[in-house]
């Protein structure tokens, strides 16, 4: 019982060591677990593009391409990507709210106030420039938007990435 609720609490099971973390290979299930449908190939409603940049201390980690998405094996889940990034692409049939807790579990990462992963520490998040105070995992993904992760260890001042400069074919 109490394993099953830290599983809820945290959005993912499999433990976490230090990055890099890898994209997960059973895609179908991951999105399961998300909450998260396959939509190739299904007429579109809504189509939105958040930034993610996780830092560990100064130490970029890298957001892997393909999580939530193959094109041999037609598949797209409502939240992925396509490739390193950081971008992290909705495409849902509906109009809804997608969180960074969903992108998180797609991911087979955990997040949660004080840890991203195996990372554990003081854990500071920007969204759009704004320190932002409650559960990462509540974080609505929202398009254009930037979300800044960076965990230090305790006392160690954190460093807000630069702002992301968004290519062309997203404005």
């Amino acid at each position: 019982m109490a394993a099953a609720l830290v599983v809820l609490l945290t959005g993912c099971s499999a433990p976490q060591g230090a990055p890099p973390w890898p994209r997960p290979t059973d895609l179908a299930a991951r999105a399961e677990a998300a909450g998260l449908h396959d939509v190739w190939g299904q007429r579109l409603a809504e189509h939105i593009h958040t930034h993610l940049t996780i830092t560990d201390g100064d130490d970029p980690v890298v957001v892997p391409g393909n999580i939530g998405h193959s094109e041999s094996r037609k598949f797209a889940a409502e939240i992925h990507t396509h490739d390193t990034s950081g971008i992290i692409h909705v495409e849902s049939p509906e109009r809804r709210q997608f969180t960074l807790g969903q992108f998180f579990d797609e991911w087979g990462v955990s997040l949660g106030p004080d840890h991203v992963g195996g990372l554990h520490g003081d854990v500071t998040i920007w969204v759009d420039g704004d320190r932002f105070y409650a559960n990462p995992r509540s974080i609505t993904l929202r398009d254009l938007e930037q979300v800044d992760i960076v965990v230090t260890t305790f006392g160690q001042a954190p460093h807000r990435p630069a702002a992301f400069d968004w290519p062309p074919q997203y404005h």
